[in-house]
């Protein structure tokens, strides 16, 4: 059950400041990540330096922020906010993403964004589901760090099988071509928004036609990175 208008949506207890959405207590007991490579996100021996995975075979970005890895109480507000409609769970989980960017900033000396941008979904996905839940977290991260955002930025050319029923190389095949680019990026640094990041093959895709459009840089900016 979902607590009510005000509360913490983890532990229900009352907030000053509702849009919070988390207590400091739930928001201090949040399992951190690792030690990660600030690359890829995957666990590594240091968090300021790429790994060897990444040494040998960089991905088409060039940081990698996320909260926590997919699992509780994340995993399941994740759930709930892309599969059960819950929108008004967005504004938390947006704010736990700054929270960790600038976090990563002051520890990296990340560039601020110039332009923020959302993973899109096909037309007619969007249309069942009712919203784009990156495009809503993007929305309120555009507004706190006053970012050029445009929703149309980017289109989904053609619908493609969901992508969590597919193993690694199945991934790869139904992402090719499957997006298109309707802006100029030239020369502008770039914080690409999804929600959860798996095998991280979606963003790489459209991370790749930024980077052939002449982006500056591509920062990947998750609520979770699968470890």
């Amino acid at each position: 059950m979902l607590p009510m208008q005000g509360g913490c949506w983890l532990c229900q207890i009352p907030l000053a400041l509702p849009v919070q959405g988390l207590c400091s207590y739930c928001l201090r007991a949040l399992p951190p990540l690792p030690l990660c490579c600030p690359r890829c996100g995957l666990p590594a021996g240091d968090a300021l330096v790429a790994c060897g995975r990444c040494l040998q075979r960089p991905p088409p970005w060039q940081q990698l922020i996320a909260v926590s890895d997919y699992c509780s109480p994340l995993s399941l507000l994740s759930a709930r906010y892309k599969f059960s409609g819950r929108t008004a769970l967005s504004v938390m989980l947006a704010r736990l993403i700054l929270l960790s960017w600038l976090a990563a900033r002051r520890q990296r000396g990340l560039p601020r964004p110039d332009l923020i941008l959302a993973v899109p979904l096909h037309h007619q996905r969007a249309w069942r589901r009712g919203f784009n839940q990156a495009d809503l977290l993007a929305r309120s991260l555009a507004r706190w760090l006053s970012c050029t955002y445009d929703p149309q930025a980017l289109t989904r050319r053609r619908a493609a099988l969901i992508q969590h029923r597919l193993g690694a190389q199945a991934r790869k095949r139904n992402l090719r071509g499957a997006f298109q680019l309707e802006i100029t990026v030239q020369d502008r640094h770039i914080a690409l928004i999804d929600d959860v990041v798996t095998t991280g093959n979606t963003v790489a895709e459209v991370s790749r036609l930024l980077m052939r459009a002449g982006a500056a840089s591509v920062q990947i900016w998750c609520l979770c990175r699968t470890l």
